[in-house]
């Protein structure tokens, strides 16, 4: 079945060019773009997309809290697209619930990517920007309140989350710890469980928060 889309952004543009490119592949459909958040929350509620292509600034409802309002639910999987690569909205957006973000210069074949890693229930996102982000929006040292996990990591666990939050796809983190992919997905599936997290992107929000991230094995 194909990936199913709703494209949410003020931009005219913006939304025309990403239908072309999502419409081009034989296994995305885009069921409807709009321009604003209430109106994503409409077509959410419409079509029941697997995807939300969703940006973060748009009048009245923005994107943030177009995120909060759906983090509860299993679809669908949110994808920020934003002009800002240090933008304090999308690190919110990130622990909102989102499942990645990506800039809207990205390439086509990353938009593409982003979506289909979204509706697999995984997060691409720009691994560059992404590190950058989160080490520049975490704490210098963990706070008090810092999310513990419910039982503590392994070492092997601890070594993938810090790959994980160097911006390591799956298959980097499996030729860097020389372990295989399936053994990779298992110890973030754990980790995901123990830290109650909603995504990899969360994990690594939390390895950086933690000060995991910028420890050394």
């Amino acid at each position: 079945m194909a990936i199913s889309v709703v494209i949410a952004d003020d931009q005219e543009m913006v939304r025309t060019g990403f239908r072309m490119i999502l419409e081009s592949q034989p296994d995305i459909e885009v069921l409807a773009d709009v321009v604003d958040g209430e109106a994503a929350l409409a077509a959410v509620a419409e079509h029941r997309p697997d995807v939300l292509l969703l940006d973060i600034r748009m009048p009245g409802l923005d994107g943030l809290e177009v995120t909060r309002r759906l983090s509860g639910s299993d679809r669908p999987r949110i994808v920020i697209v934003t002009t800002f690569d240090l933008d304090e909205y999308v690190h919110a957006a990130l622990h909102g619930g989102a499942s990645g973000f990506l800039l809207k210069d990205a390439s086509p074949a990353m938009l593409v990517e982003a979506v289909r890693a979204a509706a697999a229930g995984d997060a691409l996102v720009s691994p560059a920007i992404t590190v950058r982000l989160l080490r520049e929006l975490a704490p210098q040292t963990p706070p008090a309140g810092a999310r513990r996990p419910s039982e503590p990591l392994t070492e092997r666990e601890r070594d993938v989350v810090r790959c994980l939050a160097r911006g390591m796809t799956n298959a980097e983190i499996a030729r860097e710890l020389y372990v295989s992919l399936s053994t990779v997905k298992t110890h973030l599936a754990n980790v995901q469980a123990k830290l109650d997290a909603r995504n990899r992107v969360e994990i690594a929000a939390w390895a950086w928060e933690s000060g995991l991230a910028a420890t050394t094995t």
